[in-house]
């Protein structure tokens, strides 16, 4: 049976790139060695990151100025390196659910936080629009897909302060414009690559203007200096990454990704908002295009198991909200084909007329 991926990550990749992924295992480069046991020095590896930071450039058009970094430790590290690197005094967070949340605890670690707004209230299902940013924070910081949540954010927001954001789950899904930031980073195992590495977007002249001492490690300006070389990066999650970055430039690139998410996510919405045993959880200007979150109609929330089940034994993979809102899940992420989303809508318009 054909099995349709909607994990929340990791997540699904193109069959491609874990085809070639698989092959450079066994014999990279025709070395008679692993992708697994060579040496990030070696001759063959160097290219290797030289092409993922230049198709990372090409594809988000990233102006001069920027540095491309593959490090380890997930967004999660990155939480504490972004204020380590640039607050200064203070820093503003714009609370839109978990991981800005956790984002935003790191920071008060180094300074002042100012928390512009939040929908925690409302448990996450919206984003705030109307808010101050103070005009002397060090930067304003967002993360622009949530994935517990289904939220998105889908435009550059303007900002009168220099802006970081956690991109980790819809990075080249659209276009950004990235002159707007100084740090985007995010953890690969949703649109990029398999879990391992963390891919940082930094402004190399916004780096060094803090007065405290940063350990090596985590300091961006180690890494900058030694081209994601300062320690042994993870090879293989790198590897994967540079196909899957050829994977979408073959595609059509960045603006045909984007064309492709609107296409799912309406096809998903649509279904759900037809189909009355199903509810979307999200607020509909919000909603995010890669994680489409819904929940069993009132009266039908003694369905939700059979639901699952029901879905799981035709192939659904991975639509199990998360645990702390429950219901369900479907991440289309951009390797996800369309057909996936049409097959978990055959399968809620087989459940409706069971029931």
């Amino acid at each position: 049976m054909k099995k349709h991926n909607f994990n929340a990550g990791p997540s699904i990749l193109p069959r491609e790139v874990i085809e070639d992924t698989a092959k450079a295992i066994l014999d990279f480069n025709g070395s008679g060695l692993s992708l697994m046991e060579i040496s990030h020095r070696a001759k063959d590896f160097q290219p290797v990151v030289d092409e993922a930071e230049a198709l990372f450039k090409e594809l988000l058009n990233i102006p001069e100025g920027y540095s491309v970094l593959f490090l380890g430790g997930g967004a999660s590290m990155e939480f504490c390196m972004v204020p380590y690197n640039f607050l200064e005094k203070k820093a503003a967070y714009l609370n839109t659910g978990v991981w800005a949340k956790k984002a935003m605890k790191e920071a008060k670690g180094f300074g002042e936080v100012v928390e512009v707004a939040s929908s925690a209230e409302a448990t996450y299902t919206y984003i705030p629009k109307d808010y101050t940013i103070p005009t002397d924070a060090d930067y304003f910081h967002i993360t622009t897909n949530n994935t517990i949540y289904g939220t998105e954010l889908k435009k550059d927001l303007d900002s009168p302060v220099p802006m970081v954001a956690d991109m980790s789950s819809d990075i080249f899904s659209r276009p950004i414009d990235v002159s707007k930031y100084i740090c985007i980073y995010g953890g690969a195992q949703k649109n990029l690559a398999p879990a391992g590495v963390t891919f940082v977007i930094v402004k190399n002249d916004a780096v060094g203007k803090v007065s405290r001492y940063i350990p090596s490690m985590l300091n961006y300006q180690t890494h900058i200096d030694n081209g994601s070389m300062f320690n042994t990066p993870p090879v293989v999650p790198i590897y994967a990454a540079l196909l899957n970055l050829r994977w979408i430039k073959a595609q059509g690139g960045v603006k045909e990704m984007e064309r492709r998410a609107i296409e799912k996510a309406d096809m998903l919405y649509a279904e759900i908002d037809r189909n009355k045993m199903f509810v979307g959880t999200a607020a509909k200007e919000d909603r995010s295009r890669m994680n489409i979150c819904f929940v069993m109609a009132p009266e039908y929330k003694d369905l939700e198991a059979d639901f699952l089940k029901f879905a799981t034994e035709r192939g659904m993979v991975g639509i199990k909200g998360h645990r702390s809102v429950g219901g369900f899940r479907a991440s289309c992420y951009n390797a996800l084909p369309k057909e996936s989303v049409q097959a978990l809508i055959d399968c809620m318009q087989e459940f409706e007329k069971l029931h």
